[in-house]
């Protein structure tokens, strides 16, 4: 029996247009997104390297725009976060304990806070017994030791908790420890569902 369920964040509660960075790079003067980019990317989102290093590194494959340019580009990715979602999490967080592990950066979340606004932003972590952001760990999925960091940190069941994650690689990641999964299917399938599919 499912006791705990641990959510991942893009395109499970806030949706995400992932082409709408590189073509806002490609505006910006981008020739075409490289294993550079996914190196600065996986760093930062490991909280290895700073924001201004962040920003100075993208800047110099774009050297025609400023740091603002190319700070609204990172951020096109985030989309809406719908109000019904936020519902259905109060709601099953009366029942069941909540965790969030995210593979993010902390231009994302600062972005998310501001556009959302306290409120949003408070109703939202407070459904959640502990927030888990990548930057923060120094470790991302689908890594095994995050799963395990998660797991081991607060003495969960793998066999009793849910993993939710709408990535192919993360889920087979967190198999690997033993955790309950679901492959939310972006586009056929909403986190709302979680009962009505018989997931739980």
């Amino acid at each position: 029996m499912i006791e705990t369920i641990i959510f991942d964040f893009g395109d499970v509660f806030i949706n995400l247009d992932k082409q709408a960075t590189p073509l806002g790079l490609k505006k910006l003067g981008l020739e075409k997104w490289s294993t550079q980019i996914d190196s600065l990317n996986f760093n930062f989102e490991k909280g290895l390297i700073s924001k201004i290093d962040f920003l100075d590194g993208l800047n110099n494959l774009v050297p025609n725009a400023n740091h603002k340019e190319v700070l609204d580009a990172w951020n096109g990715v985030l989309l809406d976060f719908p109000m019904y979602r936020l519902e259905f999490l109060e709601k099953i967080s009366k029942k069941y304990q909540l965790f969030l592990l995210s593979n993010t950066d902390s231009i994302h979340i600062n972005y998310f806070k501001d556009r959302n606004g306290d409120d949003f932003y408070n109703r939202f972590y407070n459904c959640f017994e502990k927030v888990y952001f990548s930057y923060d760990l120094g470790m991302r999925k689908p890594d095994v030791e995050i799963y395990n960091f998660v797991i081991n940190e607060n003495k969960l069941i793998p066999e009793k908790t849910l993993f939710v994650d709408d990535n192919f690689d993360n889920i087979e990641g967190a198999k690997k420890t033993g955790l309950q999964v679901w492959h939310l299917l972006k586009g056929k399938e909403e986190v709302i569902e979680l009962f009505e599919k018989g997931i739980l």
